[in-house]
């Protein structure tokens, strides 16, 4: 075995302090929190082959487990990179997947029983949700109907939510979600299915009830590697702690440690970067990692060797204001670059034509980050017809049938055949006809006897009454103009005068998809050339061929995690947008200076899965962290978590910048670039500030700074030197420079 030392030297390993101490971290469980562009890919690497050279451990009785299969290959190729690939080849590098089905494949050769079939084709499970949307809610389903149940179903079984749970997650779902997922989970079994998730919840039965399974999987995997811990969820974090070593008798959230086993357990990750909730990650198994492994080291890695120390500084200021995290702070490794910048622009729209002109003369590796994929639709529709090139990462195409799209296109499509019943079917309650269901099975049987138009045989052999016969009538005539207009106004007399705008309010739904249409529809002389270049775009985005020399590049923020670019573009930076929504008396709560979380608690570390927190001497808080603050402060709890993951959303995006930075500053108000800049402002202030510099108090007049250090100045006024705090001097405006 080899010396710390030596094995730096064998392999040319270079490490700073903080990224040494996580790679010497052998025994015992250990949590290591690596902020943005600290390595943490190299050092998990490096600590792997430090286990085999200088701690004597098999290759073999190493697990490494990563988010996705591509993951998986990259971790394996960056090992053979420096130990070998005769030395790769017997470590394993797997998805937690990957391991549950190895857990499933080894108990079925125990019991001689085969397990059910893993369905991997997402079309059958989209097929069968697709039957019992039908069954359940009684209509057709659209692909982001199913995509958004397939979603759900993968969040319920992620979190490992009991029917309680399952319907208090229905109260904020547009489908009665509970009903759904017993018919979808009862038609897996019997057909002798299985999805991903069911796989990890049967791995995770079989390690808790079977013996056997337990202690072979304890045997062969002695140290146990979590690469991205931040994103798994609180399944996946169940089935790590058992693997670990944790007793297979207990549930998630008692005392987890199997008696007579040391945890070996080494996980990476970042609470701050955990921006997958709508997938169920569960950022809180980080927080509590010390109460759930008693013991355990937390280990910190805090140098950002990717980003200019303006948007280091900037974005760690920024992200401390989240409630719920560890202590740390974001250092620069690199000086000062080009400063961050808002471009001012009058609207949202602005930011398409400005963005245009960049990418037709882009030379540099530039990333449009963005929130939602739709938010990039309007720029790829102006790049198109303009013929500028770009790259686009995962487009999801779901916009082009959601509800909302859709009944926008049927409203179109049924104003060109007025005589197309199926089309009134889908429609006639989403606008101002005022029909009961009865009337319009019984209209649309008399259009198509007679073979006229649905809305003629309303008027003329309905038998209305006569308020529903003169809402008829109206929705009639703005059917028939509505063909003659230019295609943004045809979109505001859907919502406006036929009364779309209504039904969505009855609905509870969002207008906001309307923004993206008119954007699209602004180039568009009619509603039906609108419908036609909605077919359009969505072909273009699916067929575009990849062009790996362009440097214009478009991505959600979701896509760009782990990745880097020279310049950043932030698209739609507005409250309201991004962050969709600010809770109620949040803003004033957020004035605390970078060191505060603004709650009068300590920053200490958190421990939130069974609803504790520990303060920063390890004391136990009594109550739920979260639940407290939120009524502290007014706001909803579930809003406020949410608000903290948009914060994390556009920390991420931040740090993805290497040197440039470029955030929008449509005309909204805006929380997230308010204090973003509110720090790049101190840092003007902060950098102005040096020995000799005459200055003027508010309070105690002229005076000369006679010492300027990173938090504190001391300046001399008359005969009397005064230390003071430069942050306070700052947000409080107390110094004229």
């Amino acid at each position: 075995m080899m010396t710390y030392e030596e094995f730096q030297e064998t392999f040319h390993i270079r490490l700073n302090r903080q990224q040494a101490q996580a790679v010497r971290a052998v025994d015992g469980a250990t949590l290591l929190l690596a902020v943005p562009g600290s390595g943490k890919t190299t050092v998990l690497v490096a600590r792997l082959g430090y286990l085999i050279h200088g701690a004597g451990i098999a290759p073999e009785n190493i697990l490494t487990l990563t988010y996705t299969v591509a993951a998986t290959r990259d971790m394996a190729a960056r090992f053979a990179s420096f130990f070998g690939e005769e030395l790769s080849a017997r470590m394993e590098f797997r998805t937690i997947n990957g391991i549950c089905a190895k857990v499933i494949q080894y108990y079925g050769q125990l019991i001689g029983k085969r397990s059910f079939a893993l369905v991997t084709e997402e079309k059958a499970i989209l097929s069968l949700l697709s039957a019992i949307y039908q069954r359940v809610e009684g209509g057709y389903a659209t692909e982001g109907d199913l995509k958004g149940i397939r979603l759900l179903i993968t969040y319920i079984k992620n979190m490992m939510l009991d029917e309680a749970g399952i319907r208090e997650l229905e109260k904020a779902s547009e489908y009665r979600i509970l009903d759904i997922y017993r018919a979808y989970c009862a038609e897996l079994r019997a057909q002798g299915w299985m999805d991903y998730d069911d796989q990890m919840i049967y791995a995770y039965t079989i390690l808790r009830k079977s013996p056997e399974t337990f202690q072979y999987f304890r045997r062969r995997y002695t140290h146990i590697c979590v690469d991205e811990a931040q994103d798994t969820s609180r399944i996946q974090h169940a089935i790590i702690r058992l693997l670990g070593g944790g007793s297979p008798e207990v549930s998630p959230g008692s005392n987890p440690q199997s008696p007579g086993r040391q945890e070996n357990l080494f996980l990476v990750g970042d609470e701050d970067q955990s921006i997958y909730g709508f997938r169920a990650a569960y950022p809180q198994a980080l927080l509590a990692f010390e109460k759930e492994h008693p013991g355990a080291k937390v280990l910190l890695m805090e140098e950002n060797f990717r980003s200019n120390a303006k948007i280091v500084e900037a974005a760690d200021a920024f992200i401390r204001k989240n409630l719920l995290r560890h202590e740390k702070h974001m250092r620069a490794a690199r000086e000062p670059g080009d400063d961050i910048r808002e471009i001012g622009l009058k609207s949202r729209s602005a930011q398409y034509r400005y963005l245009a002109k960049v990418a037709k003369d882009c030379r540099v590796q530039t990333a449009v980050l963005y929130r939602d994929n739709e938010s990039a639709l309007p720029l790829v529709d102006l790049l198109e017809r303009e013929g500028i090139p770009y790259r686009i990462r995962n487009a999801e195409l779901t916009f082009f049938t959601h509800r909302v799209v859709q009944d926008v296109r049927d409203i179109i499509r049924f104003a060109e055949s007025p005589g197309d019943t199926e089309l009134f079917l889908r429609i006639y309650y989403k606008i101002s006809t005022y029909l009961s269901k009865q009337s319009a099975l019984h209209i649309c049987d008399i259009s198509r006897e007679r073979g006229t138009e649905v809305l003629d045989a309303a008027l003329r052999w309905g038998n209305l009454p006569e308020k529903t016969q003169y809402s008829c009538k109206t929705v009639r005539t703005q059917l028939r103009g509505l063909l003659t207009l230019q295609a943004e106004a045809a979109l505001e007399r859907i919502l406006q005068d036929l009364g779309y705008r209504e039904y969505l309010r009855r609905a509870g739904m969002s207008e906001s998809k309307f923004f993206i249409l008119k954007a699209i529809a602004r180039n568009e002389p009619s509603p039906g050339k609108l419908v036609e270049r909605l077919d359009a775009l969505r072909g273009i985005i699916e067929e575009k061929p990849f062009d790996a020399d362009c440097q214009f590049l478009l991505s959600t923020i979701h896509a760009s995690k782990g990745l880097e670019y020279h310049r950043v573009y932030l698209m739609d930076v507005a409250d309201g947008i991004f962050p969709e929504s600010v809770p109620e008396a949040w803003p004033a709560a957020q004035g605390a200076g970078a060191g505060d979380r603004g709650d009068g608690l300590p920053a200490g570390r958190l421990g939130a899965w069974d609803g504790r927190a520990v303060g920063s001497r390890g004391k136990p808080e009594s109550g739920n962290r979260a639940g407290r603050l939120a009524e502290e402060r007014g706001a909803d709890e579930k809003a406020l978590e949410a608000y903290e993951e948009e914060r994390r959303l556009f920390y991420v995006g931040i740090t993805r910048a290497k040197d440039e930075l470029h955030i929008f500053g449509i005309n909204q108000k805006s929380t997230f670039r308010q204090e973003l800049f509110a720090q790049a402002k101190y840092q003007k202030f902060h950098a102005a500030i040096g020995e000799g510099l005459i200055v003027r108090h508010r309070k105690f007049g002229e005076g000369v700074v006679v010492e300027a250090g990173e938090k504190q100045v001391v300046i001399l006024f008359g005969n009397r030197q005064r230390k003071m705090d430069l942050r306070t001097l700052y947000e409080n405006d107390l110094l004229v420079l």
